[in-house]
């Protein structure tokens, strides 16, 4: 089964871990590995919109080796592509208008992930407007899809559709202070027939559970299990029993 496949929630709504390798050293991935092996997590999602370090390869053929989960890369440039993983979100930041995360870094890529033999999943990246000025926002200097528009996130992500995009991740960033509200995750799934990616903000297993009953078919946490990765448990119980 492709890592596509796997994403798609056919067989039950999806947990991802996302690693941010500048936070995860040696030790850290070992406690983080068997957290994860025991509580059944689905993926590991790793990168992020500013990664400092040079140890990506060397984090995703660890997590990869000590868990046998896939390991996804989600890259903030093309610095943070390795082989060593089994797939990479090509991302498009179709929520901004700024031409060079909508595909100019794609082209310098391209040749790159070609040969990398990484299985490449086409994703419409779209920030969602979360109570405060998050990293992503930053880096890409963009302005994110109000909270209250579920409407215009409904028909952004119906045009990346319509355009081949073949998931639809929408992301309140890093340390958001609001997750992604249900009326607009339902309002996505709605409008689009593809797997929908669901992170950023959600610091609760109830704001999983919301997420996962709104329509989410992956949810992605990060900030919250970097706080305490003990709660990876409750948040995959929450997720695969909605």
């Amino acid at each position: 089964m492709t890592i596509f496949e796997k994403l798609s929630g056919r067989q039950g709504k999806k947990f991802a871990v996302l690693v941010d390798p500048d936070k995860l050293d040696t030790s850290g991935c070992h406690r983080l590995a068997s957290l994860c092996s025991v509580a059944k997590v689905d993926f590991i999602f790793a990168g992020g919109s500013l990664v400092v370090t040079t140890r990506i390869d060397e984090m995703v053929t660890q997590l990869r080796s000590l868990t046998g989960l896939p390991v996804v890369l989600f890259p903030g440039n093309a610095l943070q592509v390795c082989g060593s993983a089994d797939a990479i979100l090509l991302l498009s930041l179709i929520s901004g208008r700024n031409p060079d995360l909508l595909i100019g870094r794609h082209v310098e890529a391209a040749p790159m992930l070609r040969d990398s033999g990484l299985e490449i999943l086409p994703t419409g990246y779209m920030l969602v407007e979360s109570g405060k000025m998050t990293t992503a926002l930053y880096i890409s200097n963009t302005h994110p899809i109000p909270a209250d528009k579920p409407d215009v996130a409904a028909c952004t992500a119906l045009a990346g559709e319509l355009l081949g995009l073949k998931l639809i991740y929408l992301d309140a960033g890093s340390g958001a202070m609001n997750p992604v509200a249900p009326d607009m995750i339902r309002a996505v799934a709605d409008a689009v027939s593809m797997p929908v990616i669901v992170g950023g903000g959600i610091k609760t297993p109830q704001q999983a559970t919301a997420a996962c009953k709104a329509g989410a078919d992956v949810v992605v946490v990060g900030n919250a299990i970097e706080e305490d990765a003990e709660r990876i448990t409750a948040f995959a119980h929450a997720i695969h029993q909605s």
